[in-house]
């Protein structure tokens, strides 16, 4: 599976998540079951680093989210912010620029531009601060 796939399963995952309290295993287990996939590994391993840093991701986000907090965000756009900023920081194989990228064409296609403009600005900022050397 093409990663850029594979972290979209991840978002659905992290997306799922956030309306029901369950484990992450039991999202990914239902969702193998109701639509009927596999879940690509790559998908698995960082959902599982996003709610295993569920804190230190909000606390990140609500640090450099500016323009509104974080329980006013839509839950797309937490989704996505959770799952690119957990994959900034701990995946190391995977290019920031791309990552950013990637955040921004999932908010274009699940959310809307101006989400996307927003995701943008916020992991620009926390990546400016954080990686001077990207």
């Amino acid at each position: 599976m093409k990663r850029s796939l594979a972290r979209e399963q991840a978002f659905m995952l992290v997306f799922e998540k956030s309306f029901r309290d369950e484990t992450v295993e039991e999202i990914i287990e239902k969702a193998c079951e109701g639509r009927n996939i596999e879940v690509d590994a790559f998908a698995r391993e960082l959902t599982e680093k996003v709610f295993a840093s569920l804190p230190e991701l909000d606390e990140i986000i609500s640090q450099y989210s500016t323009k509104w907090k974080i329980n006013r965000l839509p839950r797309v756009t937490l989704s996505i912010l959770r799952l690119s900023i957990c994959e900034i920081q701990k995946m190391d194989q995977v290019p920031v620029s791309v990552t950013i990228n990637e955040a921004v064409e999932l908010a274009k296609k699940y959310a809307s531009p101006e989400d996307a403009s927003y995701i943008n600005g916020v992991l620009g900022a926390y990546v400016r601060d954080n990686f001077p050397q990207q």
